[in-house]
């Protein structure tokens, strides 16, 4: 995992580096493809249940599970969530990013600031024995602290052999609540907060979900492992 960790982290830098106004979706998914496998791995997203890309790219009000399309394309003060897997000898990582298209307002600036934030406010609190509940009340406390909304309906999750697997990893929740983290489990935490509401619904394509009041959203993520004294992040 470590290795599939840093494929992920340099294909999403690569990301980041070409994600400009005019490019398509549809390219910046052809440059993950590329990269992913040149290094020997496997875009862990490729064909998951059937999705057709190696990256989800999501706009704005998309908060996850955007389809890459030749036809959009990247316009000033837009912000771009991508999210993308990666797995090498059988084993997978999950990361996601928020990036701001050229000049975005200080309304989406701060979001995605704050999303990116209350991930490492959680990781502070990480290490073995510690609740999910506690993770979660960590996130959610510090994004609600700045009037965002915390999307309830998409969770983090465990990762390994597959990209989806027990714990469910929520971004809110009750000091005190929820299973213990083990030492070596591996997650994905991954914050997905709103300027709005959060309650989202899906476009009728079966994947992309969208904020339900149409206001911008972002996205942060990593795969961590979880040590009797903190975590170690292996998608950085």
């Amino acid at each position: 995992m470590r290795k599939a960790g840093k494929i992920l982290a340099d294909t999403l830098s690569l990301i980041e580096e070409k994600a400009k106004i005019g490019v398509s979706t549809k390219y910046l998914d052809k440059l993950a493809y590329e990269y992913i496998t040149a290094k020997g791995a496997v875009p862990s997203f490729l064909n998951y249940g059937g999705f057709p890309a190696t990256i989800c790219a999501s706009i704005d009000e998309q908060v996850v599970h955007g389809i890459p399309s030749d036809n959009t394309k990247l316009e000033e003060g837009m912000l771009l969530k991508i999210d993308c897997g990666a797995g090498i000898d059988g084993m997978h990582t999950d990361a996601a990013r928020t990036i701001a298209i050229g000049n975005v307002s200080k309304e989406k600036q701060k979001l995605m600031e704050v999303c990116k934030q209350s991930f490492f406010e959680g990781v502070k609190i990480l290490k073995a024995g510690v609740r999910l509940g506690d993770l979660g009340h960590t996130i959610q406390n510090y994004v609600e602290g700045f009037g965002f909304g915390v999307i309830r309906d998409l969770v983090g999750h465990g990762i390994g052999a597959t990209v989806h697997e027990d714990p469910n990893v929520p971004n809110y929740g009750i000091k005190g609540r929820g299973a213990r983290l083990w030492e070596n489990i591996t997650i994905a935490i991954e914050p997905m907060i709103t300027l709005g509401t959060y309650e989202i619904e899906q476009l009728n394509d079966g994947w992309t979900i969208v904020t339900a009041d149409g206001k911008p959203s972002a996205h942060y993520e990593n795969t961590v492992v979880i040590m009797p004294d903190g975590v170690e992040i292996l998608t950085l």
